[in-house]
């Protein structure tokens, strides 16, 4: 009787225990994203707090020097990330030409000493225990191909896995550098513009370099905690993103967002379904077929169009549409801006964008990570 109310009081003990540490481990999660998200609600008061100088100066060319500083960082940190891909790429095909010699020895070693089956080793023992240490041998020697054949297979799809980071870091850094020419000359043509019209522009451009410096750090900072984020709290990030598809979802039929004085019907999700359906179509710059090729802004504004919803044709203007909402409270359908790009929140921190990058022959249509280059604002049409 003693040792069934001892094991009942273990078995309960462990349950309690078990309880207690699941809570606390949704606790921490809990407060972890409560960190964060407080941790970007600070720098967007920071951004707030910029803007009104901002939009006293002059908003479009403190917005161009931001996307160029932004860009310029972005090809340097894209350059590194590339870089250290390649050497541990050569570092993983060296291991793994040394391991596939190893096991071309280790197979011509067998076939020239051991012609032995383990039936023939079996009928030739001595004894019970010559039999038992025979099929130990046997297996030793089975145990040590099979983790030779094993940690070979794991390298290959290391190598196959760095391979496609490094073709992946190649096109994102070559959409970067498309997207640095194209701020750079809109930004060239509005200073031009600026210096024909204005006799104090040098000193204008001085402040507005100095209040784009001071943006760019807010959304750098916001960057930095986004990644962490997605580095440290991914199945937190999974979990809220679903939870925000399911509601979105299920709001369909009564969803609605005004846009320049028009109220439209629809939900994010809805969006994000119809955009999933052209998936893997062609990239054009300047193009308007979601089916023949388009572009990124092209893309979002074709897709918001099949809602009832009339956005503008370029990824800075888009940058206005609607209202911002917070990173931390982006939901399926959320418009994502970067610096000369557009995208659409797919959920479960992915974007669905069209790409001038690879993998297809000129870009396409595609789907990655929503944290693949510094964010901009996210703006939200459907409530």
């Amino acid at each position: 009787m003693k040792r069934r109310l001892l094991a009942l009081v273990l078995v309960v003990t462990m349950v309690f225990g078990s309880t207690q540490i699941a809570h606390a481990t949704v606790s921490d999660a809990q407060k972890g994203l409560n960190s964060t998200n407080k941790k970007i609600k600070e720098i967007e008061q920071q951004q707030e707090a910029l803007q009104a100088e901002i939009d006293a100066l002059d908003s479009e060319l403190v917005s161009l020097l931001v996307d160029i500083e932004i860009i310029e960082e972005e090809i340097t940190a894209k350059q590194a990330e590339l870089q250290q891909a390649q050497v541990d790429l050569q570092a993983a095909e060296e291991k793994k030409q040394k391991q596939y010699d190893d096991m071309k020895k280790r197979i011509v070693y067998m076939y020239e000493n051991s012609s032995v089956s383990l039936i023939q080793a079996l009928l030739e023992a001595d004894s019970f225990v010559d039999m038992i240490n025979r099929v130990y041998y046997f297996n030793e020697v089975y145990t040590y191909d099979r983790n030779l054949l094993s940690e070979y297979e794991a390298t290959v799809v290391e190598v196959e896995n760095l391979i496609s980071q490094v073709k992946e870091d190649e096109a994102e850094l070559e959409e970067i550098k498309v997207s640095y020419e194209e701020q750079e000359a809109a930004l060239q043509a509005k200073i031009s513009e600026k210096q024909s019209s204005m006799d104090n522009f040098d000193s204008q451009l001085a402040d507005a370099k100095a209040l784009a410096r001071q943006y760019k750090n807010t959304i750098a900072a916001q960057q930095q905690v986004i990644n962490s984020t997605v580095n440290n709290n991914s199945s937190s990030s999974s979990s809220s993103s679903s939870n925000n598809s399911s509601s979105s979802s299920s709001n369909s039929s009564s969803s609605s967002s005004s846009s320049g004085g028009t109220t439209y019907s629809g939900s994010g999700q809805a969006v994000v379904d119809y955009a999933y359906n052209f998936i893997g179509n062609p990239y054009v710059y300047g193009g308007t077929s979601l089916t023949n090729g388009i572009d990124c802004s092209a893309f979002v504004q074709a897709v918001y169009r099949n809602f009832g919803v009339t956005l503008p044709r370029t990824s800075y203007s888009q940058r206005s549409v609607g209202r911002a909402v917070s990173v931390s409270e982006i939901q399926p359908g959320d418009i994502v801006c970067y610096s000369g790009h557009v995208a659409i929140y797919a959920g479960n921190g992915q974007i669905v964008h069209a790409s001038n990058s690879k993998p297809y022959p000129a870009g396409g249509i595609k789907v990655s990570r929503y944290n693949y280059r510094t964010i901009i604002t996210v703006r939200r049409i459907f409530e």
